[in-house]
């Protein structure tokens, strides 16, 4: 009896052990086994929507392409299946956001249409430029336009160069945009005649360069310093907000001196001058001596013409020599004229500021070529225009050039530094102390 109760318990022990040691091996391999749930959620990514002009291109057909000659809005909405009511309808609610008749030819657009058999446009993307662009979002009842800008990034860079023929082509044989040539002659117009550059002139500049996308330059901004060697003569130029109660700033050299004169040398950024004072040129228009009381400035057809300095318009009308022409009163002691102008922008009455526009270079009156007719009067008088010894703007308060030159001495010293010729470089933002906060 004690026999077969020992035998039992043996069984039992056994058979125990037999199911521990089961149960141990399954848990051993359902742990090894993969989590099905896990794997599944894991192998299951979801795309992050495609965004562009903040729509999610992939809930539209996306149609890419570029004004074409007389197209306007209505004809490629109406090529995208809208129809003209509605068409008259988006055009007059967004009269006041956007101008229709400003479209241009070659400039791109985008439409977004309906992911349908109708493929009918949804919204109308407008680019002028590679930073700007408007849309005109139709897809619901509301109809709106907005302007907008994509992100950009502003980094200071600096240039130099030896101009062997003109500034234009030293820019462009560093692949340095030539808007940088208008901006330093706008500054140096009051000291530099650009008209006749030497050969081995040289210049530096510390400037502003504005970028899309991390790397692709799009436009200059604000030139903070620059020197030029014209002619073997030095010309220094440094920003500074000099009138800080109207928030005015200008550019001075390195002895504090206005670069600005009341009057700009020529009444055009860029062109030549074809013929200059002379009291007894020979004109072939009329065969005879015939004195010429002005200078020329030749450029082609529809080029901008400034007026030389801040005034009021005392005549703008038409003459059969003169053609259209406009003259500017700037004080009791001058006055300027403006002849041959293909338009006029301004009426008499108006008060100008010195380089706004007033007309546009043309071929009215007697003349034989598009130019501009600058002609100068002092005293009532006419006179050379280039011979003028012109008076400087107001001059630098003596309180402030302690400031003022203590601001340059760093800008100026790595304006030094910079070598001849010299690609297009970017310096840190920071290293420039660009504080122009006055003690």
């Amino acid at each position: 009896m004690y026999f077969c109760s020992v035998i039992n318990l043996e069984k039992v022990y056994f058979i125990l052990k037999q199911i521990i040691i089961f149960f141990s091996i399954l848990l051993f391999v359902l742990a090894c086994q993969p989590n099905k749930k896990q794997t599944t959620s894991a192998s299951i990514s979801i795309p992050e929507p495609v965004l562009e002009f903040g729509y999610n291109i992939d809930d539209y057909h996306v149609i890419k392409d570029t004004i074409r000659q007389n197209e306007t809005l209505g004809i490629i909405l109406d090529r995208h299946h809208v129809d003209y009511p509605s068409i008259y309808n988006i055009v007059n609610q967004i009269k006041d956001s956007f101008d229709v008749r400003k479209i241009k030819v070659g400039k791109p657009y985008t439409i977004l249409s309906k992911k349908d058999s109708t493929q009918q446009a949804q919204v109308f993307i407008y680019q002028p430029n590679a930073v700007n662009y408007s849309i005109i979002d139709f897809k619901d009842s509301i109809i709106k336009a907005t302007n907008n800008r994509k992100p950009t990034e502003t980094r200071m860079v600096t240039a130099s160069g030896v101009i062997t023929s003109s500034l234009f082509e030293t820019l462009e044989s560093q692949n340095i945009s030539p808007l940088l040539a208008l901006d330093l002659s706008d500054i140096y117009a009051w000291t530099i005649d650009f008209y006749r550059i030497y050969k081995n002139d040289k210049f530096k500049v510390i400037y502003e360069q504005e970028y899309l996308d991390d790397s692709i330059p799009i436009g200059i901004g604000k030139i903070h310093a620059a020197y030029f060697e014209h002619n073997k003569t030095p010309f220094y130029a440094f920003n500074y907000l000099a009138d800080s109660i109207k928030g005015l700033d200008d550019y001075f050299d390195d002895k504090s001196r206005n670069l600005r004169k009341a009057f700009l040398k020529s009444p055009i950024k860029f062109g030549r001058i074809s013929s200059r004072y002379n009291m007894h040129r020979y004109t072939r228009l009329y065969g005879r001596i015939k004195p010429h009381l002005g200078t020329d400035f030749a450029a082609p057809i529809g080029t901008p013409i400034m007026s030389t300095a801040n005034g009021t318009v005392i005549k703008s009308s038409y003459t059969r020599g003169n053609g259209n022409y406009v003259k500017v009163k700037h004080n009791a002691t001058y006055s300027t004229q403006y002849l041959h102008m293909k338009n006029r922008a301004v009426k008499v009455g108006d008060v100008v500021k010195q380089a706004q526009v007033i007309g546009y270079i043309g071929m009215t009156g007697s003349t034989s070529g598009p130019h501009v007719c600058y002609r100068f009067w002092k005293n009532g008088r006419q006179v050379d225009a280039l011979k003028q010894k012109l008076p400087a703007a107001k001059p630098m308060a003596d309180s402030i050039k302690p400031h003022y030159f203590e601001f340059i001495k760093s800008i100026k010293n790595k304006l030094d530094s910079i070598s001849y010729p010299k690609i297009i470089q970017e310096i840190p933002i920071d290293s420039l102390d660009h504080t122009i906060s006055q003690k």
